[in-house]
Parts: structure tokens; sequence; C-alpha cells
């Protein structure tokens, strides 16, 4: 996965020390042929499906960089509908060494134009899944679907209970 500058340059002072980072992640829903479908991609790092997630830069508005990740990793264009919810992942230990843990910005987010296509770094593939009938996914990640399936009129906030 491609690690922004910025955090490589505070990493060369700061080794893997934790880092406390903001992310963002987008789970994004159309109207399907049979139904309401979610974008996911498949990491090329792992393998693993997931919705689309990344870190938000430096003075990056969190919703736009939901946005620019859906564009980036995923070809399309999509819109923020709302904040589904905010909450702190637990420490991320990298296998360089390296430590993070993210303030997460999970966005219901609605498909505008295009198909899915993998950028072929952070993805190897990208596609549009009945949300019935979703691929397996770790606990993490599954959770924010959920979330955003929900569909709650407010925000949650904190760990799921």
């Amino acid at each position: 996965m491609a690690t922004p500058d910025f955090i490589l340059r505070q990493r060369e002072k700061l080794g893997h020390e934790l880092l406390w980072l903001s992310g963002c992640t987008a789970v994004v829903l159309r109207d399907g042929a049979d139904g309401p479908e979610t974008l996911l991609v498949q990491r090329a790092d792992d393998g693993m499906w997931t919705p689309v997630a990344g870190i938000i830069d430096p003075g990056e508005q969190p919703h736009d960089a939901a946005l620019r990740e859906v564009a980036e990793e995923a070809g399309i264009v999509a819109e923020v509908e709302r904040l589904a919810w905010l909450t702190v992942t637990d420490v991320i230990t990298y296998a360089n060494g390296d430590r993070s843990q993210y303030i997460d910005h999970t966005f219901r987010c609605r498909w505008v134009s295009g198909e899915p296509r993998p950028d072929h770094d952070e993805t190897s593939q990208a596609r549009f899944f009945p949300i019935d009938r979703l691929p397996p996914m770790d606990d993490v990640h599954a959770s924010r679907v959920r979330v955003v399936l929900e569909d709650r009129p407010e925000t949650r906030l904190g760990p799921l209970t």
C-alpha cells in the first residue's frame, strides 16, 4: 500500500512509534438490477475485500478524502450522503513494525457514475456486490458496512456495543 509522504517524513523521525492518524471509509451504495449493492475493493497487499478506505491528508476534509479514495482506488464517482460512524480503531502494527491508530470517519455514499476498476497499486479488484451476497471480510470492515446499511438517522459514535 502506498504510504503518504507526510507519514514517511514522520517515520524518519519517530521510527516505529505509535502515530495517531485520521482515516476515512467510504461505503458506496447503488441500486443494482437485483436490489441494493455496495462497492468493495480487493486489497493488493493481503487479498481481503473491504470498502474503500484511506488516510486523510493534512488539511483535507474527511468527506473529500473519502471521495478521493473512491476515485483513486475504484475509478468511480460518488457523493457523500452522511457521516454514519465516527470511531477509533485498535492499534495496528504493520509487518515492518510501524504502529498506528486511526480516528475513522465512515461515510455512507451514493454511486454517481462510472464502472468499478482497480488501480492495480492498492487494489487488485473493484466491484459492486449485492448486499445479501458480500464476500468474506474481516470484522472491522464488515462492521463498517453493517453500520452504513443500518441507515440510522444519527451518526454512531464510538465502538459498537
